[in-house]
C-alpha cells in the first residue's frame, strides 16, 4: 500500500512510501539533498518498518531538531 507524508522542517516536500505488510518496498523523498535522500530510501528497502523507525528516529540535520532521516521514522509511525 502507498503513503504519502508531509515532512515538516526539513527541506523535503514529501515522502511517498510503499509497504508489504510491515516491509518497506520503497521510499522516494522529494526535494532535500539528493544523494542523501535516495541513499536513505536504499538502505531502508526490504527493512521491517520498526527496524527503521528504531534506526533513524531523533537523527538531527546540523542545528535543526529533525532531518529527512527522523521525517522518514515519524512518517512510519504514524503509519
Amino acid at each position: 500500500m502507498e503513503y504519502r507524508y508531509r515532512p515538516q522542517g526539513v527541506c523535503s516536500s514529501e515522502m511517498i512510501i510503499e509497504l508489504d505488510g510491515d516491509i518497506i518496498k520503497s521510499v522516494k523523498i522529494i526535494g532535500g539533498c539528493p544523494g542523501n535522500t535516495v541513499g536513505v530510501s536504499k538502505l531502508v528497502e526490504g527493512r521491517k518498518k520498526d527496524e527503521v523507525i528504531k534506526m533513524l528516529k531523533g537523527i538531527p540535520c546540523g542545528a535543526r531538531p529533525t532531518s529527512c532521516p527522523d521525517q522518514l521514522a515519524r512518517a512510519l509511525e504514524q503509519i
